[in-house]
């Protein structure tokens, strides 16, 4: 079942510069989706768009079949929608758990948000070992879990991820993508994500699109598009080659 459909969307950051010039994606409940190309195609853009961060000037947005081009961010998050933004979003100076509470800042009710808790430490001991900690003693890939751990807290119907491994040394950034393949296998998480790191982003991927110049470009099964050398040649100079 279809749970998002971007349709011929178009948006920007200044008037009459659309970053965005008409971009049609779909997203599957369950799906495992990655967008790649290359720096300035729209892709962070796509992200921003759907969690209302920016607002369309043309096109339409829907989640569960309901249009929500133009919602503000926090009637979008309410919709189900969890964003876990580029960079590092965790507050260094808060321990684990209470960076966690800030991803349930929605719920009133303190044993449901104890309830959810629970069920993120389950997911990640280390979470737990550690929620008196201050977050910015953590390694990068470590806050990352965290903020994708707080994402949680929200019970998302789906997670945004934009370059989940961006400055993060390899070794870290396999962990990070086992734990984003984990939400897809084990908690059948719907994930639509952004990744410059197109080889590894493809490789945990049920379907992909390639973005350039605000458009899609390409659009297929993961796997297959791993091993277009469209995709290697054309829009990520040769890096998918091993």
């Amino acid at each position: 079942m279809m749970i998002l459909e971007i349709k011929n969307v178009v948006a920007g950051y200044l008037p009459d510069v659309n970053v965005l010039q008409g971009i049609n994606i779909h997203v599957s409940q369950g799906e495992l989706v990655c967008m790649i190309g290359p720096n300035g195609a729209g892709k962070s853009t796509v992200l921003r768009a759907i969690s209302g961060i920016l607002k369309p000037s043309q096109g339409e947005i829907l989640f569960g079949g309901k249009s929500i081009g133009g919602l503000r961010p926090d009637l979008v998050l309410r919709q189900g929608i969890a964003h876990v933004p580029q960079g590092h979003s965790s507050f260094p100076e808060m321990t684990v758990k209470e960076n966690m509470l800030m991803g349930a800042y929605v719920l009133n009710n303190r044993a449901e948000r104890e309830r959810r808790m629970d069920k993120v430490y389950e997911m990640f001991p280390f979470l737990k070992e550690r929620k008196n900690e201050k977050a910015g003693n953590f390694s990068g890939g470590q806050q990352k879990i965290l903020e994708v751990g707080r994402a949680l807290m929200l019970e998302p119907k789906m997670i945004l991820l934009d370059e989940p491994s961006l400055g993060l040394a390899p070794i870290t950034a396999k962990q990070v993508f086992e734990t984003i393949k984990s939400l897809k296998n084990e908690m059948g998480m719907t994930v639509l994500m952004v990744e410059q790191n197109a080889k590894s982003g493809l490789a945990i991927a049920d379907r992909a699109y390639v973005l350039e110049l605000g458009v899609e470009r390409l659009e297929g099964p993961a796997q297959t598009l791993l091993s277009d050398p469209r995709v290697a040649e054309l829009y990520l100079g040769g890096t998918l080659k091993s």
